[in-house]
C-alpha cells in the first residue's frame, strides 16, 4: 500500500531558523523575521485544517517547549511509519533535530494505534553516519523500492541496514542543485505516487544513473512528470500523496509548489488524483523543508 489516510503532524512550540540544518540545507534563508514563530504557527494550523476538511486523520502532537527543537515541525525525518505496526526510528546529523525524538509523541501514537515493533537506528550517530528517514529515502512501498540521493545526511550503509531490515531494494544516485551542490534530501528532488513520479531529471548529471532511475521507475509501471530545478527551488518535488477515509488520493503540496507548476503539468497530475496545497511560505523559507516534509505516513493498524 502506497497511500494512508493516517498521518503525523507536530505542532511547534518554537520553529525557528535551525543554523545547524543551513550548513546543508541551500533552500533555507534566514529572514531575520522576528515573527517567524507566530506566522509559522498559523501556517501550520491551516494546513491542518485544510487537510482535515479533507476526511484525512491528522493526528496532533503539541511540541514540548523543552527541549528546544526549532525543527520539530519536519518529523517524517526522524521517525517513519510501516505495516505489521513498526516504527524506525533514524540518526539526524543536527545535534538539535536528535532531540525531537520524545517519548511524549510515540506515547500519543500508541495510544491511537497498534506499536509492536521498534527498529532503531541512531546508534550510528556516534559513527557520525546518518539516514533521515523519508528525507533520505523516497519510498515506493508498493514495489519495496528505497530511492536515495547521497548526501551528509543520507549514508549508503545505513540505507543498506534499513532495506535488509525492512526488505527493500535500494536504488541510490547523486542529486545536485544549481549551484552543484548536494541535493540535501531525496524528498525536495522526487515524489513517489501509486501510479506517478515527479522528479527533478536535470539534478541528477551522471547519467547511467539516471538511466537506471528511469528504467527502475518505468518498470513499476509509473508515469514520470518531469520538473525544472527552478520549481524544485519552488518544492514542487517535495509533494505526498494520500488519501482519506473513503480511499479518494489527493497530491498534497505547498501552494508556492502548486504555483510553480504548469498547466500541462497540473493536468497530468490530475489524471491521478486531486491537488491540494496551503500557503507555508514561511515554514519553507526558514525550515528549508516544504508540505512532505511535515507529514509523516502513519500505517499502523488503528485501535
Amino acid at each position: 500500500m502506497q497511500t494512508t489516510s493516517h498521518i503525523l503532524m507536530i505542532r511547534p512550540s518554537h520553529f525557528d531558523f535551525n543554523k545547524e540544518t543551513a550548513v546543508n540545507n541551500s533552500f533555507q534563508i534566514n529572514t531575520g523575521d522576528m515573527l517567524v514563530p507566530e506566522k509559522a504557527l498559523k501556517e501550520f494550523d491551516q494546513f491542518v485544517i485544510k487537510l482535515s476538511s479533507y476526511d484525512i486523520d491528522v493526528t496532533v502532537v503539541q511540541d514540548t517547549a523543552d527541549p528546544y527543537t526549532p525543527d520539530s515541525i519536519f518529523p517524517n525525518n526522524w521517525i517513519s511509519f510501516h505495516s505489521e505496526d513498526t516504527i524506525c526510528l533514524y540518526p539526524m546529523f543536527a545535534e538539535n533535530r536528535r532531540k525531537e525524538r520524545k517519548q511524549s509523541v510515540l506515547d500519543q501514537i500508541s495510544s491511537k494505534f497498534d506499536l509492536t515493533n521498534t527498529i532503531d537506528f541512531t546508534e550510528q550517530e556516534e559513527r557520525a553516519r546518518f539516514l533521515e528517514g523519508t528525507g533520505s529515502m523516497v519510498l515506493d512501498r508498493e514495489h519495496k523500492i528505497a530511492y536515495a540521493c547521497l548526501s551528509v545526511r543520507t549514508d549508503e550503509n545505513i540505507l543498506q541496514q534499513f532495506c535488509d531490515e525492512m526488505g527493500y531494494t535500494p536504488l541510490v544516485f547523486e542529486s545536485v542543485d544549481a549551484e552543484e551542490y548536494p541535493i540535501y534530501h531525496t524528498n525536495v528532488m522526487m515524489c513517489v505516487a501509486d501510479q506517478f513520479v515527479v522528479i527533478c531529471l536535470d539534478s541528477i548529471h551522471n547519467q547511467d544513473e539516471k538511466d537506471i532511475l528511469i528504467k527502475t521507475l518505468l518498470g513499476t509501471g509509473k508515469v514520470i512528470i518531469p520538473i525544472s530545478i527552478d520549481q524544485m527551488n519552488h518544492f514542487a518535488g517535495n509533494m505526498l500523496q494520500l488519501e482519506n477515509n473513503l480511499g479518494t488520493k489527493y497530491l498534497v503540496m505547498s501552494t508556492q509548489a502548486f504555483q510553480s507548476l504548469t498547466d500541462d503539468q497540473i493536468k497530468q497530475i490530475k489524471v491521478f488524483n486531486e491537488i491540494i496545497h496551503s500557503d507555508i511560505r514561511t515554514i519553507e523559507k526558514n525550515g528549508g523543508g516544504s508540505a512532505r516534509c511535515m507529514i509523516a505516513e502513519i500505517f499502523l493498524t488503528p485501535k
